[in-house]
């Protein structure tokens, strides 16, 4: 036996390992790793990752694991040799993003508050953040917080509001069916991430409504496959809910036919992709907010970004918006540049 082998197994070793393994078993279970190779390359980083955090004196635990501490580790190996593993710029970040993920759903499975360690280093360091993404490569476009409230309200004039003034409480009445459903549909995108197309293909059956808090208001929708992404389910801020609620009543009521939830027509034909873009480049604009730069898209953008900014994991984020963990590079590059919006 080596005698620089420990008499008893490190409890902290067993801990950091634990995390990695529940981490990359939902992986798997989800279908987001499925190469061996990827799979292996992943618990290598992490195994050099572990045995840098146990080699230190105190050892460094994931819930104690801070800025410093990253900060020691990535001067431990800049400057080596390749053949013993010294880290590029690019090599780092991916590290970095893999030892967030695994700190996110260490989290999330134990409770404990989430460790921000990673987000506050990357902040420091531009040269590692943007490693693998050109310059020219453009941040998403998103709503400000004072544009996304005054959209909001803008979009909930057209459901009744009970308790405001008879004017404003009634305003919904003016409304035609279709005006309804154009406001609707971009509520959606902004109260919960779907993209035009998600939108189109929603099915009646979609929202959910038991559950909730509120027994008669959708809490989530189900968003169907498309051969681009699996199909999912994404949960609907509540005020979102409140016009769905509307729309579902208002639909049944004026005799829509067909299952499409946003039809094109009475009859119930499907909305067209070019007719949809429109629309919702029309509600934007008429809210007076710019549709020019972003499109629509800058909803779904803003909900990625505000559910990011209240402590939900990128994770879990990415299966509501129904994208790859890796896509969400875009909203990293958001979170650690200086705070604007959001």
């Amino acid at each position: 036996m080596s005698s620089t082998l420990p008499l008893f197994a490190d409890p902290q070793g067993h801990g950091h390992a634990l995390a990695f393994d529940r981490w990359l078993a939902e992986q798997q279970a989800m279908g987001s790793l499925r190469q061996s190779s990827s799979i292996e390359v992943y618990r290598d980083m992490w195994g050099s990752f572990a045995a840098w955090c146990l080699g230190q004196s105190p050892a460094v635990s994931l819930e104690t694991l801070d800025v410093l501490d990253l900060e020691a580790f990535q001067s431990a190996r800049f400057g080596l040799k390749s053949a013993d593993l010294s880290l590029s710029p690019r090599h780092a970040l991916r590290l970095l993003r893999l030892i967030d993920r695994v700190l996110h759903h260490h989290a999330a499975h134990t409770g404990a508050p989430v460790n921000s360690a990673v987000a506050q280093w990357l902040a420091r360091r531009p040269d590692v953040r943007y490693a693998d993404a050109p310059q020219a490569d453009p941040l998403p476009e998103f709503l400000s917080v004072a544009e996304a409230r005054h959209l909001i309200s803008f979009l909930s004039n057209a459901r009744p509001r009970p308790g405001l003034s008879a004017l404003r409480r009634d305003s919904h009445l003016g409304f035609t069916w279709q005006e309804l459903r154009n406001r609707v549909s971009v509520a959606l995108q902004l109260g919960a991430g779907l993209s035009p197309g998600d939108v189109r293909l929603l099915r009646t059956q979609a929202p959910t409504l038991l559950g909730g808090r509120t027994s008669t208001r959708p809490w989530k929708v189900a968003v169907p496959g498309n051969g681009n992404a699996p199909a999912r389910e994404t949960p609907v801020a509540p005020w979102a809910g409140e016009l769905l609620q509307h729309w579902l009543t208002v639909r049944s009521d004026s005799g829509i036919l067909g299952d499409f939830l946003f039809p094109s027509t009475r009859s119930g034909k499907p909305w067209s992709k070019e007719s949809q873009y429109k629309t919702a480049r029309l509600v934007l604009e008429e809210a007076g907010l710019d549709a020019s730069e972003g499109g629509s898209f800058k909803l779904r953008h803003t909900f990625a970004l505000r559910q990011l900014r209240r402590g939900t994991a990128f994770d879990e984020v990415a299966r509501w918006l129904g994208i790859e963990p890796e896509a969400m590079d875009k909203y990293r590059r958001v979170l650690t540049s200086p705070p604007d919006v959001v």
